[in-house]
């Protein structure tokens, strides 16, 4: 057995064998479960995901606002599978059950056995958060598998010592795609320097492993950066903008009680996560279980939002499953170690509506109000809303572009020749980019997040139909501004419950003179 470095000395516990009979069935509930709910959830698609798709239509490598990883699944996907609803989300829902079986190869590598292995891989499926972020076409799913891969290198590097040098590799080739997925891998960066600096492993930092991953990283993942720096970093703007409309909203309390919402394998994952720290003989995994806890104070001293360290929770279900299985010898901590592991499980199934909708908005919004003030949801902004707002935003697409068509399909046809189609925010212009084509929809226009970046076009915008826009605001650009379809849902969020299609003509000045003057806008 070889020595673990973090501690002079010290062995690491034995690795048993993975438990893949019954590992592999959990994941695959994961995955029924989410193709499942592809086929019959009654929802549309959801805000960002018709972000991310256009992000594929207008992949740019080295010159984009994000990370472009999810932009080449999105064009993966939908080359192969076509805008079905399984299809359109294939890439989320393979993710998810990967995490199941990565989580359960984590809980082996810090020496849990069948239990162990077996709680780590339910608590994913019992998770509200991987139900969810393993349901929609973002980046989040992502995130997390390449957060929990790095954790399952960590801890691998713990076991086999400093001189494995290709675990240094995997780590760097981690990040690297961490990098091209999302920014936010940039914290589980930190925490790992953390770390280091925290234990015995400072050591390492006098040779020239750690840089060796930190250029692999930045090597693979250089078209994020770089794009950052070809457009003049946008992040920057668009943490401003993050911060002052949103986080600034979370208080350390409300991350806290959405940690004990999301179920209670968390709680049990830091309390394992503790137990790593302060018992003997899992201390050769300090490494690991101080990056995790660099990473949550760095986001709770930021006021980050409660999903930011969803990256973690594969570690802690490891970890508290391996803290679990220690539990041996009195019959109680047997009944203590499979009612936690049987509380996981039965949390999942209650909580399943807030994981995947399955439910009818109005069923969902029973469900809620049987919960009392544990059921109420909030916006971004702190507003409440009658249904969680993933849910809300995807409502009502389809028929607001709809709408947009019946507007524009009543212009005459040497008008319709040179029209544009002007959308408001990011969620707008991507349904009208994603339903156009069924409706014979010009290009859309947005000056709103990414859609700036793809510029106005090459028409002029002498005539507009226009979505989210204020009839104020038009006055100000044309010269004629003509309301056309009226549309209302209580039930989506507040921005797109009241909405009106302009018709515009005669702009004052053109969209591209206009252009320099939208950036920044979010």
């Amino acid at each position: 057995m070889p020595t673990s470095p973090s501690i002079p000395g010290a062995e690491a516990p034995e690795r048993p064998s993975f438990a893949s009979r019954i590992v592999y069935p959990v994941a695959g509930l994961l995955l029924a479960l989410h193709l499942v709910t592809d086929l019959v959830a009654p929802y549309g698609i959801h805000r960002d995901e018709f972000l991310y798709f256009a992000m594929g239509r207008h992949l740019r490598l080295w010159h984009m606002d994000f990370p472009p990883f999810i932009a080449i699944a999105s064009e993966i996907q939908r080359f192969i599978f076509g805008d079905s609803p399984i299809g359109l989300r294939i890439v989320p829902t393979l993710a998810s059950s990967l995490v199941v079986i990565v989580a359960a190869l984590l809980a082996r590598e810090l020496g849990g056995g069948r239990f162990a292995q077996l709680f780590a891989a339910v608590a994913v499926l019992g998770s509200v958060f991987f139900q969810r972020a393993g349901f929609f076409f973002m980046p989040v799913v992502l995130d997390a598998l390449w957060w929990t891969l790095g954790f399952l290198v960590l801890a691998r590097l713990c076991r086999k010592g400093v001189s494995e040098k290709r675990w240094w590799v995997w780590l760097g080739l981690v990040g690297g795609i961490g990098l091209l997925t999302k920014f936010s891998i940039l914290f589980f960066g930190f925490g790992v320097l953390i770390a280091l600096l925290a234990t015995s492993w400072r050591r390492t930092l006098l040779t020239p492993w750690p840089y060796v991953t930190l250029g692999i990283a930045l090597a693979l993942g250089s078209p994020s950066w770089m794009g950052q720096i070809n457009l003049h970093w946008p992040l920057v703007a668009q943490m401003q903008n993050l911060r002052d409309t949103q986080l600034s909203h979370v208080s350390v309390l409300g991350f806290v009680i959405t940690q004990v919402q999301f179920g209670p394998a968390v709680l049990v994952g830091v309390w394992g996560t503790v137990v790593f720290l302060v018992a003997r003989p899992l201390r050769p995994f300090r490494l690991v279980a101080w990056t995790c806890v660099a990473i949550w104070v760095t986001l709770i001293v930021l006021h980050g939002k409660a999903y930011y360290v969803g990256g973690t929770y594969p570690l802690l279900f490891a970890a508290g499953g391996r803290a679990l299985e220690a539990l041996r010898g009195a019959a109680w901590r047997s009944a203590l170690r499979w009612g936690l592991a049987g509380l996981v499980a039965a949390y999942g199934v209650f909580a399943l509506p807030y994981g995947v909708p399955i439910l009818t908005p109005r069923a969902m919004m029973r469900f809620m109000a049987a919960l009392g003030p544990l059921g109420a949801q909030y916006d971004n902004q702190g507003n409440p809303l009658p249904l969680p707002q993933d849910y809300a935003d995807m409502r009502g697409w389809q028929e607001r572009a709809a709408a947009v068509a019946q507007a524009y399909n009543a212009l005459p046809p040497l008008e319709r020749a040179r029209a544009v189609v002007i959308a408001n925010n990011y969620g707008e212009a991507g349904a009208m980019e994603f339903y156009g084509p069924r409706y014979g929809l010009p290009p859309v226009v947005s000056a709103a997040g990414s859609y700036y970046f793809w510029g106005p076009g090459p028409l002029p915008g002498r005539v507009a139909v226009t979505i989210g826009e204020s009839a104020e605001g038009l006055h100000r650009l044309f010269d004629s501004v003509e309301a056309g379809p009226h549309l209302t849902d209580s039930l989506t969020v507040r921005e797109e419950r009241d909405l009106t299609i302009y018709v515009c003509r005669g702009i004052k000045r053109t969209l591209q003179e206009i252009w320099p003057e939208e950036a920044g806008r979010q």
